[in-house]
């Protein structure tokens, strides 16, 4: 009987991983948060790709990254908003810079080594992403540092996930001395 291969990096199967990061600039509204799930299409990434895309819901529209119309990216990825959008402006921002970035991040993300080139087409991706609600009137809006910061953000959750960071060994080590942002502001007083 011929003995099984053990599956190399390159083609073993990913079941879900998951990441997040945040990347911001100065101004209050630049700040990129996305949280992803990453997987193989014929798992439960891929099933819960297709409930989203066939699953619209009214200002939680779902929408694939992509460099431009009929550009959809490699691996197939799908952008969720965290934030109900309700506005047109913000929406045009979304699903412009924002998913622009999103798709150049996924590709940064195959360029670097995070996913491996060779199983593009077998995974997919899911991006929850936030734009903060005061974009679409921020007079210093600069799309440009909202498109770099989406985009490394992107590239960074993807890498977290896929390298299943950060460890628990460090989770463990750092857990009295991460201090979670807003629970910080609130034991000041400040929100």
């Amino acid at each position: 009987m011929a003995k099984a291969k053990k599956p190399t990096p390159s083609t073993k199967r990913i079941i879900m991983r998951t990441g997040e990061a945040l990347v911001e600039d100065k101004q209050p509204w630049s700040a990129a948060e996305p949280e992803v799930v990453i997987g193989e299409l014929d798992g439960p990434v891929g099933y819960a790709i297709a409930n989203l895309i066939g699953n619209q819901v009214k200002g939680h529209t779902k929408v694939f990254a992509i460099l431009n119309s009929d550009v959809q990216v490699r691996p197939a990825t799908v952008m969720v908003s965290k934030v109900t959008v309700n506005n047109e402006k913000y929406t045009n921002i979304l699903m412009g810079t924002v998913q622009a970035a999103i798709a150049h991040g996924v590709l940064d993300a195959v360029r670097a080594g995070h996913i491996p080139k060779r199983k593009v087409n077998d995974l997919g991706i899911i991006v929850a992403v936030w734009l903060d609600p005061s974009a679409p009137t921020a007079k210093d809006m600069d799309y440009e540092v909202l498109f770099r910061v989406n985009r490394e953000a992107t590239c960074k959750a993807i890498a977290k996930a896929m390298n299943n960071e950060p460890g628990i060994d460090w989770l463990l080590k750092n857990q009295e001395t991460v201090p979670h942002f807003f629970h910080q502001l609130a034991l000041e007083g400040k929100l």
